[in-house]
């Protein structure tokens, strides 16, 4: 059997897909040092628009997988409007500002992205990229995975990894022939999407027409670029609503069709499932492979990139010896619920945007309408507080107790932060994607003795001191919080918390109880 040149033999991880979750999966174990194969079966990136939307949460983890903010184009979108032809605009929802530093919602061009990806990968010499290659067939023996590869000429190898990830979407071949169950619905309509770029000025934000006759949701993306989604009526064929006459008509109330540069047109159906189960074995799935959510709330894309950043560090600190092998079990743990919830919403949207009848859609529209006239209510929409909260209910952290302050299991608020030296950071990359002892206004190594500050780096940890403004110390890493957003607006002076990796708040305490907080943080590892 002729070999693949130059394949590693045996890895530590395999990711099978390289699209997003799967790139931005590979350049988080890089960034920990992790032997690492990326798979795929296209030579390269598919060069059309996909994926739109990014929420800040999202931007936050592409900055932890080390993207700068400049890496790719996108465009912060001020608002989100709902109008129907029974009542108008009935709802807005504002996405104007930003939270942890990061624009609340944004719109881009997918192809940038995964470009943006793969070129920071590039900076790992532990992470081997192999495109144009199918995985086969895979055995788990309980120790490792055995994966059976070949390329388009018949070439094939055997690759053996302690992990395997499945990133490799929504027709998952690992999950099928894992068994898991992708529990949920198909939408029975279909949809046409049309990707257009135009020489006249687009529209600012994202609004979506709510009519039961077509609903559509359109919106702008970078370098000029628009989208529509057209729902399809019962007796239109997929032939018939690609034909370029035929689009022309559904483009004309919103641009001449002539200012248009028609970039990708193509029909779906959209899903809303989650697999029973995030893992089995030493297999993992990730992003569409483990859950589908309608883009009614842009949250596809978004859903992949947390579980990216739930199980990247948990994977790199098993396979380095950091922690036992029991931490993974959390990763469904966690993830799960979170992306059943986001899906149940994008579900609810659905049904605003595309109400089954007139009168359905009159009663809905007019209902929010003047739900909205009442301020709890219309705090709940227009501020994006319906939106399901990624704190965890149980998982990897000590759940709270009457001696904690913080929120364990959310994250961590980010801030900007200066040395003493007047350089300014974001919190997360000063933290960076280790464990952290904080210390808040105080040095976090003051109550622990040299044994136990030795174990904590033992266990992949650092200590940081962060400090109200105007207040810099001189024997630790010691920053000010130059916003507020930690001090005291979260944690009071005189308190320590255990950071995860990924954020999370994993425990917290007085200062003078660091020593207890730290043996038990380290028991959650060992």
């Amino acid at each position: 059997m002729k070999k693949i040149s130059s394949l590693p033999t045996v890895v530590e991880i395999a990711i099978v897909g390289f699209g997003p979750a799967g790139a931005a999966l590979a350049n988080l174990l890089g960034a920990y040092g992790v032997n690492t194969l990326v798979i795929d079966k296209a030579d390269d990136i598919l060069p059309m628009p996909r994926a739109i939307a990014l929420d800040n949460e999202a931007l936050r983890i592409l900055q932890m997988v080390g993207l700068k903010e400049n890496a790719f184009k996108k465009i912060a979108i001020p608002q989100v409007r709902l109008n129907s032809p029974y009542a108008g605009e009935f709802g807005r929802v504002n996405t104007t500002g930003s939270i942890d530093g990061h624009p609340k919602l944004v719109t881009f061009y997918q192809p940038d992205m995964e470009a943006a990806l793969r070129q920071n990968l590039k900076q790992y010499p532990h992470v081997k990229t192999l495109t144009g290659v199918e995985m086969q067939d895979f055995v788990d023996d309980g120790q490792q995975v055995h994966l059976q590869l070949t390329q388009k000429d018949g070439t094939a190898q055997q690759v053996s990894c302690r992990y395997l990830v499945a990133a490799d979407g929504a027709s998952s071949t690992i999950r099928t022939r894992l068994g898991i169950d992708f529990l949920g619905e198909t939408y029975p309509q279909d949809w046409l999407i049309v990707d257009a770029r135009q020489v006249r000025q687009p529209i600012n934000d994202i609004e979506f027409t709510c009519d039961p006759e077509r609903p559509v949701p359109h919106m702008t993306a970078p370098d000029g670029r628009e989208r529509w989604e057209f729902m399809m009526k019962p007796n239109e064929t997929r032939e018939q609503v690609l034909q370029s006459e035929f689009i022309r008509q559904l483009l004309k109330p919103w641009a001449n069709p002539d200012d248009l540069q028609i970039e990708r047109t193509a029909v779906y159906r959209f899903h809303a499932r989650v697999a029973q189960q995030f893992s089995k074995g030493n297999v993992f799935l990730v992003g569409d492979a483990a859950h589908i959510t309608p883009p009614f709330v842009g949250q596809g894309l978004c859903a992949g990139l947390r579980d990216v950043a739930n199980l990247g560090w948990k994977l790199a600190w098993v396979v380095q010896g950091k922690a036992n092998r029991h931490i993974l079990a959390s990763y469904d743990q966690e993830r799960r619920p979170h992306a059943k919830s986001m899906i149940d919403l994008a579900r609810a949207m659905g049904l605003l945007i595309k109400p089954v009848n007139p009168l359905a859609g009159m009663v809905s529209a007019n209902a929010v309408k003047n739900l909205r006239r009442l301020s709890p209510i219309r705090s709940l929409i227009d501020d994006l507080k319906i939106k399901p909260r990624n704190r965890f209910g149980n998982g990897l952290f000590i759940k709270n107790d009457k001696e904690g302050r913080l929120e364990r299991g959310n994250h961590l608020a980010q801030a900007w932060l200066r040395e003493d030296q007047g350089q300014g950071a974001w919190s997360d990359d000063v933290l960076g994607n280790k464990f952290n002892l904080v210390g808040f206004g105080v040095d976090p190594r003051s109550y622990l003795s040299p044994t136990q500050q030795h174990a904590w780096l033992d266990a992949g940890g650092k200590f940081v001191q962060i400090n109200p403004r105007g207040r810099c110390a001189l024997d630790t890493e010691s920053w000010e919080d130059l916003t507020g957003e930690l001090l005291p607006k979260h944690a009071p002076v005189g308190w320590v918390a255990v950071l995860r990796p990924d954020h999370i708040i994993m425990h917290d305490a007085p200062a003078c109880q660091s020593e207890q907080l730290v043996k038990q943080s380290l028991a959650l590892l060992a």
